[in-house]
C-alpha cells in the first residue's frame, strides 16, 4: 500500500492506495504547533483506522506547500512508519512540461493536479483547486503547464469579512435559500458562495478563450463541492485529485 500525504496551509490530506485504488482518506486541520512524535502517533492511528499495518506499507509520498511541517512529517514517517518519504517537487519526473517562468515556484500540489488531469482526463484543461487559495491552472493538450491564476480562497474571504467588520457575524459556508438574502446571514452566504461561483465562471470563460472550446474544467480541493453544487461549469468534480496525482508521480519515479 502507498500512503499519500498532502500538506496544505489549512488542511492536511491523507490517502491510502492499494494499487491504483484509493481506499481510506482523511482531511485534518494543519497544525503548525504539532511535533513529529504527535504527527507520527496520529498517522499510526489513521492507518489502523484504515486497516493498514506498517508491514503493508510500500512507501510514503509527500507533497507540501508548508516547509516548516515538511520536515516533521519526514521525521515522523521514518521513526513511526519505517519509511523515507518520496517528496514531490519540480526535480522529479512528472510527464508535465512546465512553462512557468520559474519552475521551482510551481507548488507541488499543482504539479500533482496537472499529472492527475493529464493521466485521467487529458488536456486541454483548467484545474480549479479550492483550498486556502483558489488556484486556476492551465494545461494544454500536449501536457504543458502554462501557469494560472491565484485568488484568496472562499474561507479566507469569509474570515476576512468577519474579522474586519464590527457587526457582521461568522457564517456557515453554505448556499442560502435565494440569491437575494433577506437577512444578514443569508446575504453574506449569497455574496460568498454565489460571488465565488461567478468568479469561477468568469475565470473559466477567460481560460477557455486561450485553451479552446474543448477545454475540460476539473474542480478539486476541500471546498470544491460547495461551489460545484451551484454551477454547471465543471466537467468533473474530483475532490481527491491531488492524491491521485501523487500516486501517478510515485509510479513514474519508481
Amino acid at each position: 500500500m502507498l500512503l499519500t500525504i498532502d500538506i496544505g496551509n489549512t488542511t492536511l490530506t491523507l490517502g491510502l492506495f492499494e494499487g491504483q485504488k484509493l481506499g481510506a482518506r482523511w482531511r485534518l486541520a494543519t497544525d503548525y504547533e504539532r511535533l513529529p512524535d504527535e504527527y507520527g502517533l496520529q498517522i499510526l492511528g489513521l492507518l489502523q483506522n484504515g486497516g493498514c499495518s506498517i508491514a503493508q506499507l510500500d512507501g510514503v509520498c509527500l507533497s507540501s506547500v508548508v516547509p516548516p511541517i515538511t520536515g516533521r512529517i519526514i521525521t515522523a514517517s521514518k521513526q513511526y512508519l519505517n519509511q523515507d518519504c518520496f517528496v514531490v517537487d519540480h526535480s522529479i519526473k512528472t510527464g508535465i512540461n512546465i512553462q512557468y517562468d520559474e519552475p521551482r515556484a510551481v507548488g507541488s500540489d499543482r504539479l500533482c493536479d496537472a499529472a492527475a488531469v493529464m493521466h485521467l482526463y487529458g488536456g486541454p484543461a483548467c484545474v480549479v483547486d479550492f483550498g486556502t487559495a483558489t488556484t486556476f491552472n492551465a494545461i494544454t493538450k500536449e501536457g504543458e503547464y502554462l501557469g494560472g491564476a491565484i485568488t484568496p480562497g472562499i474561507n479566507i474571504s469569509a474570515e476576512a469579512l468577519f474579522s474586519r467588520t464590527a457587526k457582521l457575524p461568522r457564517v456557515e459556508l453554505a448556499a442560502p435559500p435565494a440569491v437575494i438574502g433577506r437577512n444578514t446571514v443569508h446575504a453574506i452566504q449569497s455574496g460568498l458562495v454565489f460571488g465565488y461561483v461567478s468568479l469561477v465562471e468568469g475565470m473559466v470563460a477567460r481560460f477557455r478563450k486561450v485553451l479552446g472550446d474543448d477545454m475540460k474544467v476539473i474542480a478539486t480541493g476541500g471546498y470544491s463541492e460547495i461551489v460545484a453544487d451551484e454551477t454547471d461549469v465543471f466537467t468533473t468534480v474530483a475532490p481527491w485529485l491531488t492524491l491521485y496525482g501523487m500516486r501517478i508521480l510515485w509510479d513514474l519515479n519508481h
